[in-house]
């Protein structure tokens, strides 16, 4: 959960004949960046307190007008959650609509399952063209992979590749290749002299918008997975020095006491070195990667409209899962804590979506699919989908929607090492390794006070418990299996 901290923008009220003009269907962008934590963007910092928005310090921020924009023309959602919060299985579960378990991949480097029905196919079959380009980490082991066979109904997939987080790209004669090679001759993370030319964000954002011109004709997808600002945490200049002035002050949490520390993450925090000297340019040059990513949106939503493609096209901003960036002496992601796993959610679409809505209602990766068809008029064409169709909440002409909904999310085991229920305020994580946790997010949003035993907080327990486990039955978790959770999930 995010918090609100500033009044909400009051909707313009739309006509009946605006609403109407939905009726034709929507071209789909979805702008997906890795590793991606909230607070760097403002249109998320605007929903925070300011010691929520700067826990690295006082002022210490990157500006994302571009991004934010699409937040004050669109629908922004402060409690979206990847189903697996590791790279693989969340790309997996947003394609498909089912929880990574039930896609063959339940952990990274795994192949998705050939019989996964994606949301590209149901377009794809609807005469849409479509087009997948950068990171995809869904054909196993292949690194880094370019046009893997199978597509999943991205048609184009000339500029897909399976794995890596490389810095540089080139097109050659025989297709693209890494721009970059170390001193075996194979391809590397060097920046190698990348430029606005090359440097993997620019040159994967040019390429997209390469096959939009191509298609404009015609109804289009395009899903852009950016590689940034997942580390190394590299990045061209001029943004490499863009952040030096900063300070970067170390997060609260980083000091909390063992009490405050679950042990599912004890392993992982006990083998954590914050460095100062790596932590200030690590730091400044993920701020670095983050501002280039939000001027490449802008470039993107110049051409939408230079175009006249803005009203009729459906832009859709998220991550496949954060970095704790320091936050409980942790980095990166895996953990059910916000910032590992909860990302950014925003959906532009002049002609169907209000603008300065704000959707407070929990939400995961597996509700994407079945939305995402609903608000392009193929509502149910993601049968199987273990996720919810909630087109409506978009639809719906309030500034603020919340459903109370609950759902879950999950480690990446396939016998699951935690499990997590999760609503706009409350957040319940059981565990094989540890008792129960269950997190007030609106009086604790640091995550770490543990009220389970708290006598008034067991009808909360008793709601996200057995809402978890009904949503389990119906999506066949495993866990359900496994006699370590049947204390804790009272079935």
């Amino acid at each position: 959960m995010i918090k609100r901290r500033l009044p909400l923008v009051l909707l313009s009220l739309f006509s009946a004949v605006q609403w109407a003009a939905a009726a034709k269907t929507p071209n789909l962008v979805v702008i997906y960046t890795d590793e991606h934590n909230f607070r760097t963007l403002g249109c998320y910092r605007d929903q925070l307190s300011d010691a929520e928005s700067f826990i690295w310090g006082e002022g210490v921020k990157v500006d994302t007008p571009h991004i934010d924009s699409l937040a004050k023309e669109g629908t922004l959602l402060t409690s979206f959650y990847a189903a697996t919060p590791v790279c693989a299985p969340s790309r997996a579960s947003l394609l498909s609509g089912l929880y990574p378990y039930a896609t063959g991949v339940p952990q990274n480097n795994m192949p998705m399952n050939d019989d996964v029905l994606t949301f590209a196919q149901v377009l794809k079959g609807k005469g849409y063209a479509t087009s997948y380009v950068g990171k995809w980490h869904l054909d196993g082991n292949a690194k880094p992979g370019w046009a893997p066979a199978r597509k999943f109904g991205f048609e184009d997939n000339t500029y897909m590749y399976n794995r890596g987080h490389y810095k540089r790209f080139v097109d050659t004669p025989q297709g693209p290749k890494v721009g970059a090679v170390d001193k075996k001759g194979l391809p590397s993370y060097g920046l190698n002299g990348a430029d606005e030319k090359s440097y993997a964000t620019d040159f994967l954002m040019d390429r997209s918008i390469d096959f939009i011109r191509a298609n404009k004709d015609k109804p289009f997808c395009v899903m852009m997975s950016l590689p940034d600002p997942h580390g190394p945490n590299t990045v061209r200049a001029p943004y490499d020095t863009r952040f030096n002035h900063l300070k970067f002050d170390s997060p609260a949490t980083m000091f909390k006491s063992e009490s405050e520390t679950p042990a599912w993450v004890s392993q992982k925090s006990s083998n954590f070195i914050w460095a100062q000297a790596l932590k200030q340019q690590s730091m400044a040059n993920y701020f670095g990667m983050v501002q280039l990513i939000d001027d490449n949106v802008g470039k993107l939503l110049g051409f939408l409209k230079e175009n006249k493609l803005e009203k009729d096209t459906i832009v859709v901003f998220t991550s496949d899962h954060g970095d704790l960036m320091g936050e409980h002496r942790l980095h990166n992601k895996g953990l059910p804590y916000e910032t590992s796993a909860c990302v950014a959610f925003i959906v532009k679409y002049p002609k169907a979506v209000a603008p300065s809505k704000v959707i407070r209602s929990a939400m995961t990766t597996t509700d994407f699919g079945p939305t995402m068809m609903n608000l392009m008029g193929f509502e149910g064409t993601l049968p199987a989908a273990h996720g919810v169709d909630l087109a409506d909440e978009f639809r719906s002409k309030k500034a603020e929607a919340n459903t109370d909904r609950i759902v879950y999310i999950r480690s990446t085991e396939y016998d699951s090492r935690w499990v997590a229920a999760i609503s706009d305020r409350y957040k319940l994580v059981l565990s094989t390794e540890d008792d129960p946790w269950l997190f007030d997010l609106e009086k604790d949003p640091e995550e770490l006070v543990n009220y389970a035993l708290d006598p008034n907080y067991a009808a909360i327990r008793k709601e996200l418990t057995d809402s978890m486990v009904d949503q389990m039955k119906t999506s066949n978790d495993p866990v359900l299996k496994i006699d370590a959770y049947k204390k804790w999930l009272e079935f």
